[in-house]
């Protein structure tokens, strides 16, 4: 998965011509103005069939810019899946609201049927998210949405190059989010993205990640500002190896693509192992190969092989980073704020309990996953096979 991989000579190339410049700031500097980050943006709004691409400090900030431009703030409830990375409830909780955690389905992202139980007059924003790499039901979560006014906010921070019905995932909601950190498969590092078709929203978002400024007329510091910002702006550098990494990201794709298609064949010999349900397996960017064992018993009993012969599985009934379960700061209401906010709230406080969304659990618990790696050759590919047929054998 991770665009690391393939870091050459290219990226170097691109770093040394920003740096020769002098110029590292995306805006105005003395010797004058950045031009490689708003070429990025353009570039992958491109590549992805959108409007309008705001380039940002990281996938984390790209959420949090996305749901202040949807006008979200204390009083506010955002449902967000219980199975994902923590920034996306990380980032509800920056805005001031409340998040409000969905079950998920077989197909590892928000369960449509549980959606719409979940909405409340306070809900004012959804965020499906897009994990390991493939698709939400993003027609049934649409249709939810719509029937309630509700704008969506695709959070697509691991599904980069993914596709559904043959539109880039992330350009179906309000907006789109991305994260190009150091292990996702377009890496800047650190950076994301915001991606939309309105243009009242882009204005807002772009002027919110910058302090307010509304780059109105070109120079900055004469502008006016319409509100307060705040600092979420991506860097000359990061932009530069984001434009060589985009143009590596559908090779990247269909690498990954060939590398699942050989393991998944391997893993349907396993009795009892059924495999996700993707949306649009077509259009899967193929990150993770992720599996049902019949009971989280015989899921463990399969990790454990895979690891003793050097293929270890992601079990994710046990992850800390990504399951609703796990997360005991959440449960346990942590905070360094004094006062106990985000939890403790002049309106009233909130409290999270791991037993809240059993159906996720239970899937998470059967649940195995392989991250896709670039460079796997043959080697390591034939080393996968034969674990999964030790597997097959002893389960």
């Amino acid at each position: 998965m991770p665009g690391f991989e393939w870091l050459d000579d290219k990226e170097t190339k691109a770093l040394l011509e920003v740096m020769n410049t002098g110029i590292l700031f995306r805006y105005d500097m003395p010797g004058g103005r950045g031009q490689v980050v708003e070429k990025f943006e353009k570039a992958f709004a491109q590549y992805c069939g959108s409007r309008f691409a705001l380039a940002v400090s990281s996938g984390t900030a790209a959420v949090k810019v996305g749901l202040v431009g949807l006008g979200v703030g204390p009083g506010d409830e955002v449902i967000v899946p219980g199975f994902t990375f923590v920034a996306t409830w990380e980032a509800v909780f920056d805005c001031g609201a409340t998040p409000v955690f969905c079950e998920i389905d077989q197909s590892l992202c928000l369960d449509p049927a549980d959606l719409a139980q979940k909405i409340t007059p306070q809900t004012k924003a959804i965020v499906p998210v897009h994990m390991l790499g493939a698709q939400a039901r993003m027609a049934q979560i649409k249709a939810i949405a719509g029937k309630h006014g509700i704008p969506v906010l695709e959070d697509t921070a691991q599904a980069a190059g993914c596709t559904l019905e043959g539109r880039y995932v992330g350009t179906f909601g309000a907006c789109g989010t991305f994260s190009f950190d150091a292990v996702k498969t377009l890496t800047t590092g650190e950076g994301g993205m915001v991606i939309t078709d309105d243009e009242a929203l882009y204005q807002t978002i772009c002027e919110y990640s910058d302090h307010g400024h509304d780059h109105k007329p070109l120079g900055r510091g004469n502008e006016g500002r319409r509100f307060f910002g705040f600092n979420y702006r991506m860097m000359e550098l990061q932009g530069a190896l984001g434009l060589v990494q985009l143009d590596k990201l559908p090779r990247m794709v269909e690498r990954m693509r060939s590398h699942k298609a050989a393991l998944k064949e391997a893993l349907s010999r396993v009795p009892g192992l059924t495999f996700r349900e993707l949306p649009d397996a077509a259009g899967d960017s193929a990150t993770f190969l992720s599996w049902f064992m019949p009971d989280a018993a015989k899921a463990s009993a399969m990790a454990a092989i895979l690891a003793q012969h050097g293929a270890g599985a992601v079990p994710w009934g046990v992850n800390t980073w990504h399951s609703y379960t796990n997360w005991e700061h959440l449960h346990a209401g942590a905070t360094p704020c004094k006062s106990g906010w985000p939890y403790k709230r002049a309106q009233g406080g909130v409290a999270y309990g791991p037993a809240d969304l059993p159906a996720t659990s239970a899937i998470l618990g059967r649940c195995l996953s392989w991250q896709i790696m670039l460079n796997w050759d043959e080697a390591e590919l034939q080393k996968r096979t034969e674990a999964i047929n030790h597997a097959a054998s002893a389960l």
